[in-house]
């Protein structure tokens, strides 16, 4: 964060200090909310939360170097004592931004928010400093603490914004107005909270409606190959760029492709050339989170051959995410294990099809490990089942379901869609899956894990992958 007083930040705030001996002392390091990560400097905002009060770590974080506490009462040591710390932290994140002039770019989506970001990041970065988030830091606290990294340097401040009801995404663009917004899709991630998709994009469309406008540099990047992103054209003021391999889209892909790994390439095309691109991700629907990045990043002055060298060259830089392991004995791990919702799951599973290509010919098999999706409501059964049931239809060799009820709905699906014997199977636990895999996997061998973040599946992918041993592979 720029460097501020706390008599500056208090003022900023509205807040009262506590135990304060010098108001003039700055805060020169992060704002973190967890006491672990308190740096020499650091200011600590401390937020009293279901199951932990960050005030009860206050001294700690003092001790470990944080400068003072934001909080909501004293806590006996130097503090600045605001009613709402939330509030307090979205006020502080709107007043260092508006200072520094950065850029800010903001994306939301159903899906492929984290992934796009970091496609962003890895872009915008080698034109000039650029903050982006650690994860998937996309709500009224990840996203001004994001925020607060930026320092005087920094020209462009990439924002990842969530939203579970209406006006989620309003409040976020008022804590940090973006120039330029994307909107990726519009799918059933938290269908259960809004109710239909038409109702998730009357959230999402929040963000094109908070841009500036075209005559004061607004620009809304939008998904061509999407209806219902696409119609948000007409809920804007800005200029409007449209991505996708839609032949009208300005930004587009054509000859796309996957390589024997199951890497997608393809043609660039831009409103000022074209350039060809061949991802180190894995799967195709990574190619329109790269035409996304491409979009903002030509917006932002980038050439298309600089553009296709970066995508060229990007990694995955967030945990859990496609993560490809190989193992010595060569079995290979997909961890996918963060997040899943109906479409990831489906794009996930036609990646594992596609990177178990070359090995079905040496007798390796692909398994699906997958678990729950979270905030489905009514339509959890019917999602899960669909889920199961293309699990066939793509031929995946192996399904294993983790869990409780929607894991059975898994296995349901890939039974009537006509898995039957030992195609599939249903496990109630993480641990059960690895002992399950432990004992049948084999050389060749392509595993997906993939399953709601609460569901902690990412357990199998690292038990797979740290305790992993030669006399551990059936055959060997």
């Amino acid at each position: 964060m720029i460097a501020l007083s706390l008599a500056e930040i208090a003022a900023i705030v509205g807040g009262q200090p506590h135990d304060i001996p010098d108001p003039a002392v700055r805060v020169t390091g992060s704002v973190v909310y967890d006491s672990r990560a308190v740096e020499t400097g650091s200011l600590f905002a401390a937020f009293a939360g279901e199951r932990v009060d960050g005030h009860d770590y206050a001294r700690r974080a003092v001790e470990a170097g944080a400068v003072a506490v934001l909080a909501t009462r004293p806590v006996g040591v130097p503090a600045i004592v605001v009613d709402d710390v939330v509030g307090a932290l979205g006020a502080l994140a709107r007043t260092v931004v508006e200072r520094l002039g950065a850029t800010a770019v903001a994306l939301t989506g159903s899906a492929g928010k984290t992934s796009t970001k970091d496609l962003i990041a890895q872009l915008l970065q080698r034109s000039a400093p650029t903050v982006w988030p650690e994860g998937n830091l996309n709500n009224e606290i990840g996203l001004p603490v994001t925020a607060l990294r930026a320092v005087e340097d920094t020209r462009y401040l990439v924002l990842e914004m969530g939203a579970r009801y209406i006006g989620d995404i309003r409040y976020l663009t008022g804590l940090v107005p973006p120039r330029i917004g994307l909107v990726l899709n519009v799918g059933t991630a938290h269908i259960g909270e809004f109710g239909g998709r038409e109702q998730i994009a009357q959230a999402k469309g929040e963000l094109v409606e908070s841009l500036p406008s075209a005559a004061e540099g607004g620009v809304a990047v939008l998904n061509a190959d999407d209806p219902l992103v696409r119609a948000m054209v007409t809920r804007t003021k800005a200029r409007t760029v449209l991505f996708g391999e839609s032949d009208e889209a300005d930004v587009r892909a054509e000859n796309v492709r996957l390589t024997e790994t199951g890497q997608p390439a393809f043609r660039l095309r831009t409103p000022s050339g074209c350039s060809d691109v061949t991802l180190r991700l894995y799967g195709e629907h990574h190619v329109s989170n790269a035409l996304a990045a491409a979009a903002v990043a030509h917006e932002l002055g980038m050439s298309v051959d600089e553009i296709a060298v970066a995508l060229s060259e990007a990694g995955t830089l967030s945990r859990w995410r496609m993560e490809v392991t190989e193992r010595s004995d060569g079995v290979t791990i997909v961890n996918d294990a963060y997040n899943a919702n109906p479409e990831s799951m489906r794009a996930a599973l036609r990646a594992l099809v596609a990177m178990g290509g070359a090995s079905r010919a040496t007798g390796g098999r692909t398994w699906a490990v997958l678990g729950p999706m979270a905030e489905l409501g009514d339509e959890s059964l019917a999602e899960h089942d669909a889920v199961g049931r293309l699990a066939v239809r793509l031929n995946v060799s192996k399904l294993v379901a983790v869990g409780g009820r929607e894991a059975s709905w898994l296995q349901l699906g890939a039974y009537n869609e006509g898995s039957w014997g030992e195609e599939s199977v249903h496990v109630s636990d993480a641990q059960a899956a690895v002992d399950l895999l432990r004992s049948e996997l084999r050389p060749g061998d392509v595993v997906l894990v993939k399953a709601s973040r609460s569901v902690g599946l990412e357990r199998v992918a690292e038990a797979l992958i740290e305790n992993a041993t030669e006399g551990e592979v059936a055959g060997r």
